[in-house]
């Protein structure tokens, strides 16, 4: 495939890869192709799962393309319907992604694996904020890292730069399994099957709920579920597969989800 992300599908799976040569950087024009691209998987009822990865064995992505700014993308310009990345401005985007990290992962890709729901990485892989050294603000990590991981950790990788390895980063949470390189695609692939097997709807929910409660108090968003004040939650409990769930586990059978 030509151009600087390729996709490839399989049932309800989409595999996402950035290639932009030599180090998967992003420029606007890539961000808002990337935009496109999650906007439709969020919206297509056949797709279950996504895999975000990059090209090559080095890169997986240093975020923003600094080669680009110079020759006048500007940094506030528009990044297309999911902002940076195409995924983590994306409204009600409630479908799993898994983002198999194969190599160096800084800046706004570090960003863009963290809008992600499951991190896997190889034993090279690498992390960093780097961007203190050059005077300017990594500004989603500012807001989801030190919800993610220890404050202290969180604030040491903004205002220092320093990098993790791949066995550091999943010491503190945020990286889900270090594989070797040849094993990281075949794992993302196996766990992508796994979700694709559960229920949507559920996977909806749940995905909506946990970004609602990031920003409110314990009992403000229980309450907002037990009324049913998610949209995703509402359809949950009056759908099909509600029901389902119930029936198979009292007849002791496998369910088969239908997203309805």
């Amino acid at each position: 495939m030509t151009g600087p992300i390729h996709t490839r599908r399989e049932g309800g799976i989409l595999e996402v890869t950035i290639d932009r040569p030599k180090a998967n950087a992003i420029d606007l024009k890539t961000s808002r192709i990337m935009g496109e691209i999650f906007r439709d998987f969020r919206d297509d009822p056949e797709l279950r799962v996504a895999i975000i990865t990059g090209a090559g064995e080095k890169f997986f992505c240093p975020g923003w393309d600094l080669k680009a700014a110079a020759d006048g993308d500007a940094v506030d310009g528009d990044y297309g319907v999911g902002g940076f990345g195409g995924m983590q401005e994306l409204r009600d985007l409630n479908k799993p992604i898994i983002a198999a990290v194969n190599g160096i992962c800084c800046g706004g890709g570090l960003e863009i694996a963290l809008s992600t729901d499951l991190i896997l990485a190889t034993e090279h892989a690498s992390f960093a904020l780097p961007e203190i050294r050059s005077g300017t603000l990594a500004d989603a990590a500012s807001i989801k890292l030190p919800k993610r991981i220890p404050y202290h950790i969180a604030m040491d990788m903004l205002l220092t730069g320093r990098w993790l390895d791949a066995v550091e980063a999943n010491r503190w949470g945020f990286v889900n399994e270090i594989l070797p390189a040849g094993r990281l695609m075949d794992r993302a692939w196996e766990l992508a099957r796994l979700l694709e097997s559960g229920p949507p709807l559920v996977y909806a929910a749940i995905k909506e709920v946990v970004r609602d409660a990031e920003g409110r108090d314990f009992q403000t968003t229980m309450n907002r579920v037990t009324r049913r004040q998610f949209k995703t939650v509402d359809t949950l409990y009056s759908s099909e597969d509600q029901l389902e769930g119930a029936r198979a586990f009292a007849e002791k059978r496998d369910p088969v989800w239908k997203g309805r």
